[in-house]
């Protein structure tokens, strides 16, 4: 039987969106809609939260003891250390065939669609080797010296008619541990990309992700209802 383990990270002290982690969004604190998320992927045998922050630590033993918590060592808990190295750690922690790596900040994403993408890759396993999530962007793009990116300014295309790009939108990775160690990198040599609806994509980064996220889950909740 193939074993997965969700890892969830998640620092105490946030930079530009202050105690975000736990901040309540859509009548819950932030944490716990991922963490409800995972529980519901049937893939998912494990699930690893690692945290310095006391209030996830309480609401995680009061609300869902089959999580496996981890405090953080202070050593890692500088925000300047790579979450590769986050990772070689609490990996090394709960051993699994592959590791379902994911952030708090992404409360949209739903389980059916972690689901799916699991199973798309354990069908192309081992010629993929790793799997990120990834948005499709259809616009025109430019760098910073005006530079066209995707498109001939002199044909003037519909945006739908754009060769799309991909951008890595942080909600989650599949990796082993195997490669992890290798390459210091989630992403091994032949790494899958996984499309997500952009309504799930939303990364909590700063506040205008916080308000716009729990806009989005307010209106999800009411649909249901």
């Amino acid at each position: 039987m193939t074993t997965i383990a969700a890892l969830v990270p998640m620092r105490h002290n946030s930079q530009r969106v202050p105690g975000k982690n736990y901040r309540p969004l859509a009548g819950k604190p932030l944490y716990q809609h991922i963490i409800e998320t995972l529980i519901a992927v049937p893939e998912v045998n494990s699930i690893l939260v690692d945290t310095d922050s006391a209030p996830v630590m309480e609401g995680l033993r009061r609300d869902f003891p089959q999580v496996k918590l981890i405090e953080r060592p202070e050593h890692l808990r500088a925000p300047e250390i790579p979450m590769n190295e986050i990772l070689a750690y609490d990996t090394a922690k709960l051993e699994a065939d592959f590791y379902l790596q994911t952030h708090s900040t992404n409360p949209l994403l739903k389980a059916e669609t972690v689901s799916g993408a699991v199973g798309k890759f354990l069908a192309q396993y081992p010629a993929y080797d790793s799997m990120f999530s990834v948005t499709r962007l259809q616009t025109r793009l430019w760098d910073s010296l005006t530079r066209a990116i995707n498109h001939n300014p002199a044909i003037l295309l519909q945006t739908q008619d754009l060769p799309p790009i991909y951008e890595e939108n942080s909600c989650f990775y599949l990796f082993t541990r195997q490669n992890l160690m290798q390459r210091r990198n989630r992403l091994g040599e032949r790494p899958l990309m996984f499309e997500i609806p952009r309504n799930e994509a939303v990364d909590i980064d700063e506040e205008f992700d916080f308000q716009l996220a729990d806009l989005m889950m307010r209106a999800r909740l009411g649909a249901t209802k």
